[in-house]
């Protein structure tokens, strides 16, 4: 659905909310203590019925009330001059619409009208969101669809967008991501049992909203090829194969180095590695620290090399890789490449729980996971989807 369309529906909604009218008295009991006064429903002495109370010549609430108490349908006015069509319960308010010239909400509020709980807002620049409240600020799950027909569905925490919170289940599609380092660990030396491959264990690093066993097949696995232009990982190739024939979705990935040129670092992973009809989009993995950034001329410099490297891979495989970067990356430097940001999928390392705002693809939910077949520690993968947008990625972005 287009976010106009929802824009429409959502206003036409808090608009019909706001449009309801103080309801006329019908010149019922008139009481008077000082410059308040109640004109209205009495019963047993107390206010019932539907009734308006005045301070002086301003009506401060015009509604139903219930034993002396607002309860029910009502317009009232806080602290801010909002208009508040609203319902009252026990003399609180728990619900209403306001409209201002920063838009116009509609949901549950606290006793002082402010937005708390569920509620709906939509501004003038067609921006709506949808979801938590707290204290009037955006904070818990929901969404928004911005002009520019932006989603954003999550997390939010004080009026700021955090990301949507991963709930990991079978139904998910889970990878791996190795290198010499699954087979090596010291001095000593462990082989894979491919038959035996599976998930045991999401990793203790971060908090995760587990659901179920822990105990998922392994649909994609992303190998080390190379480094540089001098590193090659010594089982590379044996790995493929084996992962391969056992059905499982292969791709290639290459650590970039800051200190040797883009073209030949591409030229040595393409050399290198394999690239078969229906393996995965390569790889390309930018760690640097800021130190090493700033030695090889700073975030410009490294961005041009970066392009570089995906040009001549995407060119060589007919598809296009993927960028694999933290989240502190992303929040530093990733601005000054907005093409790369719009044009790439994005393989986060991060291990928190709420997903980034980049086209994210893969997310590298923990390096300390445990897969039976393999000895040491494995950095464990969620695709970005379920199993119909699995396979529409499959489709559309694996070599051809």
């Amino acid at each position: 659905m287009k976010n106009t369309t929802i824009y429409t529906i959502v206003l036409a909604f808090l608009i019909a909310l706001t449009g309801c009218r103080d309801i006329a008295t019908d010149n019922q009991t008139v009481v008077r203590n000082g410059n308040i006064t109640y004109r209205g429903g009495i019963k047993d002495g107390k206010y019932d019925g539907y009734g308006q109370l005045a301070i002086g010549d301003s009506i401060v609430y015009a509604g139903q009330w219930r034993m002396g108490k607002r309860c029910g349908k009502g317009v009232s006015h806080d602290s801010l001059h909002h208009r508040i069509v609203g319902t009252w319960r026990a003399d609180s308010l728990v619900s209403g619409t306001w409209t201002d010239s920063t838009g116009t909400y509609s949901g549950e509020m606290n006793q002082d009208a402010i937005a708390q709980g569920h509620g709906y807002f939509a501004d003038p620049q067609r921006n709506i969101y949808v979801g938590n409240w707290k204290d009037g600020k955006r904070t818990g799950f929901g969404f928004d669809v911005t002009s520019k027909r932006h989603v954003r569905a999550g997390e939010w925490r004080a009026d700021r967008f955090l990301g949507e919170r991963l709930e990991y289940t079978a139904d998910r599609i889970y990878g791996i991501d190795i290198s010499r380092f699954q087979h090596d660990k010291g001095r000593r030396h462990y082989p894979i049992d491919w038959s035996k491959i599976r998930i045991s264990h999401l990793g203790n690093i971060s908090r995760k909203h587990v659901t179920g066993k822990v105990d998922y097949p392994v649909s994609f696995c992303y190998i080390k090829s190379t480094e540089g232009t001098s590193i090659r990982n010594r089982y590379y190739r044996s790995d493929y194969i084996s992962a391969r024939g056992r059905g499982i979705k292969v791709g290639a990935y290459h650590f970039f180095s800051t200190r040797t040129p883009a073209s030949a670092q591409a030229r040595f992973f393409i050399k290198n590695s394999i690239f078969r009809k229906g393996d995965l989009p390569p790889v390309l993995d930018v760690e640097p620290s800021h130190q090493q950034i700033k030695a090889m001329g700073g975030p410009e410099v490294l961005f041009r090399a970066v392009r570089t490297w995906l040009r001549m891979v995407g060119e060589h495989t007919g598809t296009r890789p993927v960028l694999y970067i933290s989240q502190t990356f992303v929040n530093r430097y990733l601005s000054s490449a907005p093409d790369l940001k719009r044009d790439y999928n994005i393989w986060i390392a991060r291990y928190g729980e709420f997903k980034p705002d980049v086209h994210l693809v893969y997310w590298q939910l923990c390096p300390d996971g445990r897969v039976t077949g393999i000895r040491p520690e494995v950095d464990v993968n969620v695709f970005n989807g379920y199993r119909n947008e699995y396979n529409d990625f499959l489709t559309r972005e694996c070599i051809k």
